[in-house]
C-alpha cells in the first residue's frame, strides 16, 4: 500500500546516474546470479563481437547483452524465435537507465533441467549457511606448500604447474588427483580433498616447513554437463570441510558451478587460481632488497651520528692539563668568593651585637611601660561591659524556663515562669496579665 510521506518532510533528491546505480546494487544483491527461460527476438552481433538481443515470453520482455568473451563459447547460432535458457546478471544500463540482463552462458532450453537443480541446490546449501561470508578465510601470504585437486590428464594441471613453477618454485605442490567429470566425479573428488585434509592436517600438526597451507580444486572449461560434477551437494560438503583455504578454480570466468559458492575464494580459471596463492618470488625477492637497503642506511646513519657526537665530545674535552687548569682556577675563584662572603656576614655580626648591647635596657623598660598602659585600658573597658553594673542600677536580667533572656513580653504566655537575676539576689515570677498588658 502507498503510505503518504509525513507532511513537511522533503523526499530525498537523487542524482539520475546515483539513482541508476542504486537500482542496479539492489538487483545484484536480490537476484544475481540469475537464469531465465525465453524466446529470442532481435538477435544482432556487432563487428566488436558482442552480441545483443530481447527474451521475451508472453508475459514480458527484458533486453539482454551477451559480450564477446561470452559469445565465443556458444556451440550453435542463436536465432530469432528461439526458446533458450541463458545465465547471467541483472543490472542497469545507465546512459539509458534501462534493465538489462548481461549474459554469461546460453542454451537451448533442452538443458533446462540441470539448471534448475543447479538453482535448487544452491538455496538450499545458502539457507543452511554454506555460502556465509562469515566463514571464508583469507588466503596465506606466504603458503608452505600447496594442495591440489584435478584430473592428472587435464589441461587445467599443467596450466597450473606452469603458473606454479613460474612464480613459486621454491613452494612445494602436492596433487590429489581426482575425476572431474562423469557420474563418479563428484565421489572421487570428496575423496580427494579427503586425503588432501589428512595430509593437510598432519603437516600442522608437526609444523613441517612443507605443511599444506591452501588448496586448489581446479578444472578447465565445458558445457554444464561436463562441469556437472561440481555441483554435486558431496563436493560441496566436502569443500566446506577443509581445514585450510581453498580455491576454487573451476571452468571459464562465465561459469559458476557450487563449489565457487563454497569455496573460500573462487577464482575465473585455473591459472588464476594459482597466481592467487603464488605471489611471484622476484616481487619477494624486491621486497627483502628493499628492507635490506632500508636497514643499511639506518645502520650507517647510526654510525654517522655516533661519530659526530664523538667528535663533539673530543672537542670539548681538548688536553687534559688544560682541562685539570681551567677547574683549578674555577675553584680557587669559588673559595675566594666564600672566604669574602664569610668576612662581611661577621662583620655584620659584631655591628648587631654592639647595638644590641647598648640599646636593650632602654628598649625593655620602654617595652613594659607601654604594655602596662595597655593593660589599664582593657581593664577599664572591661569594667564598663560588666552586667552587673547594670543591675546594681535596679534593673533585673530575665530568663524563661529554658534560660532564653526575655526581651519582649511577647515571649511569655499568661502563668509562665521567669527567673530573675538582681544585682544581689534571684527570684521566680509568675507573668500575669498586668505584666502582659
Amino acid at each position: 500500500m502507498f503510505e503518504r510521506p509525513n507532511a513537511g518532510v522533503a523526499p530525498l533528491v537523487w542524482e539520475v546516474g546515483t539513482l541508476c546505480r542504486a537500482i542496479a546494487d539492489a538487483l545484484e544483491a536480490r537476484f544475481n546470479p540469475v537464469a531465465v527461460r525465453g524466446e529470442i527476438t532481435g538477435f544482432s552481433r556487432a563487428s566488436s563481437g558482442h552480441c545483443y538481443f530481447t527474451l521475451k515470453d508472453a508475459q514480458g520482455q527484458v533486453r539482454c547483452a551477451m559480450f564477446r568473451r561470452a559469445a565465443s563459447q556458444l556451440d550453435f547460432v542463436p536465432r530469432d524465435g528461439e526458446l533458450v535458457e541463458v545465465r547471467g546478471r541483472l543490472g542497469v544500463y545507465e546512459a539509458r537507465g534501462d534493465l538489462q540482463l548481461i549474459v554469461e552462458g546460453l542454451q537451448r532450453a533442452g538443458q533446462g533441467a540441470l539448471f534448475e537443480q543447479f538453482l535448487r541446490l544452491k538455496a538450499q546449501l545458502e539457507a543452511e549457511g554454506l555460502f556465509d561470508p562469515a566463514r571464508k578465510r583469507p588466503l596465506p601470504v606466504l603458503p608452505r606448500g600447496i594442495g591440489l585437486v584435478t584430473s592428472p590428464g587435464a589441461a587445467a594441471l599443467h596450466d597450473v604447474v606452469t603458473a606454479l613453477r613460474r612464480r613459486v618454485p621454491h613452494i612445494p605442490v602436492v596433487l590429489v588427483p581426482a575425476l572431474v567429470q562423469g557420474a563418479q566425479a563428484p565421489a572421487s573428488i570428496a575423496e580427494a580433498l579427503s586425503k588432501l585434509y589428512r595430509l593437510a592436517q598432519e603437516g600442522q600438526a608437526l609444523e613441517a616447513a612443507s605443511a599444506v597451507d591452501v588448496i586448489l580444486l581446479v578444472r578447465g572449461g565445458g558445457s554444464i554437463e561436463d562441469l556437472w560434477a561440481f555441483n554435486d551437494e558431496r563436493v560441496a560438503r566436502a569443500i566446506v570441510q577443509s581445514p585450510v583455504p581453498l580455491v576454487s578454480g573451476v571452468g571459464h570466468d562465465t561459469d559458476f558451478t557450487i563449489a565457487d559458492f563454497c569455496a573460500d575464494l573462487r577464482a575465473p580459471t585455473p591459472t588464476a587460481a594459482a597466481e592467487l596463492v603464488a605471489q611471484p618470488r622476484a616481487v619477494w625477492l624486491g621486497a627483502l632488497e628493499l628492507l635490506a637497503g632500508r636497514l643499511q642506511d639506518a645502520a650507517q646513519r647510526q654510525i654517522d651520528l655516533g661519530h659526530q657526537r664523538l667528535d663533539g665530545a673530543a672537542q670539548r674535552l681538548g688536553r687534559p692539563s688544560g682541562f685539570v687548569g681551567r677547574q683549578q682556577l674555577q675553584l680557587a675563584r669559588l673559595a675566594q668568593c666564600m672566604r669574602h662572603g664569610m668576612l662581611l656576614k661577621t662583620q655584620r655580626l659584631a655591628h648587631a651585637s654592639q647595638s644590641l648591647q647598648a640599646d636593650f635596657p632602654h628598649i625593655v623598660r620602654g617595652g613594659l611601660a607601654r604594655s602596662a598602659e595597655r593593660l589599664e585600658r582593657a581593664a577599664l573597658r572591661l569594667d564598663l561591659l560588666d552586667p552587673r553594673l547594670v543591675l546594681q542600677r535596679g534593673y533585673a536580667l530575665l530568663t524563661d524556663a529554658q534560660g532564653r533572656a526575655v526581651t519582649r513580653a511577647g515571649q511569655v504566655r499568661l502563668g509562665d515562669t521567669v527567673h530573675a537575676r538582681l544585682a544581689e539576689g534571684e527570684l521566680d515570677l509568675a507573668v500575669t496579665p498586668r505584666r502582659l498588658i
